[in-house]
């Protein structure tokens, strides 16, 4: 064979060669890319967006610095938080308040908008504790104290997530409690006994938590006590909808569960 003809051959197989190599680690690189990528609605690949997030009032405390953590990993992205009782939250949503989440402080609740909302997952567990005045200066000490009629107490409406849950634990021990009132929320029951209005109230285990120096927890025990679940689930009216799933999503994550859990909340 031609010497000249051997040169040439070479050259075009050195050239298609140096053609492959940058086509070779494109492929690659998207490859990698590919395989990396988080899929929709996860917390990892969340847009940039202002999120509307209706929670229940007994997370107040906990989602604030919740929603801090989670604007700080994904900058771009604000959280604007509505709290209120469960009841309130399922009305503005029926009657199509702008939101992209909802999060309730029990599964009823949540199943009352089934048709608005996308699966609801359970994020965290609580339970129901006595609050009582600082120091305890009644001697409060168990459920069937409260019926004492000298004792002011308050408790959550019979419509609220946390009403339900204290008339079902004092009908199941026959205990008969004649409130001085019943508040819209959870949190405006732990706001009558930091303030010395009632003697003792029925509250979240994490509300008196959240106020250690302001009122006393006595604890209910288990076989006496209720556990209330926290659904979490974007709404399908969301204009943001793949940043409320990630949101969502990563409050199931294990930084969204250990600021849950370090607030008190139990696992879900």
């Amino acid at each position: 064979m031609p010497q000249t003809l051997t040169r040439r051959r070479a050259a075009a197989a050195v050239l298609a060669a140096a053609l492959l190599v940058p086509l070779a680690a494109c492929g690659n690189d998207d490859g990698e890319k590919d395989s990396a990528a988080s899929p929709k609605g996860s917390a990892g690949s969340a847009p940039k967006a202002n999120l509307t997030v209706l929670a229940a009032a007994s997370l107040t405390n906990v989602f604030k610095t919740a929603g801090a953590a989670y604007e700080k990993a994904h900058p771009g992205t604000e959280i604007t938080f509505s709290f209120a009782g469960s009841q309130e939250l399922v009305a503005q949503v029926k009657q199509g308040a702008p939101a992209d989440a909802l999060v309730t402080a029990d599964t009823k609740s949540m199943d009352s908008v089934r048709g608005e909302t996308g699966t609801p997952a359970v994020i965290a567990k609580n339970r129901l504790v006595i609050a009582t005045v600082e120091g305890n200066p009644k001697k409060i000490g168990e459920l069937k104290d409260l019926a004492d009629p000298q004792l002011k107490v308050v408790l959550a409406a019979p419509e609220v997530p946390a009403g339900k849950y204290s008339q079902k634990i004092l009908d199941a021990q026959k205990i008969t409690v004649k409130p001085v009132s019943q508040e819209p929320n959870v949190r405006a029951v732990l706001s009558k006994v930091e303030l010395g209005e009632a003697d003792a109230g029925l509250v979240y285990k994490t509300d008196a938590d959240s106020a250690p120096d302001k009122v006393d927890a006595v604890t209910i025990p288990d076989a006496q006590n209720a556990i209330t679940e926290y659904p979490a689930a974007t709404l399908k009216d969301s204009k943001n909808a793949e940043a409320a799933a990630a949101f969502v999503a990563w409050l199931s994550s294990p930084e969204g569960q250990k600021i849950l859990q370090d607030a008190g909340f139990q696992k879900p």
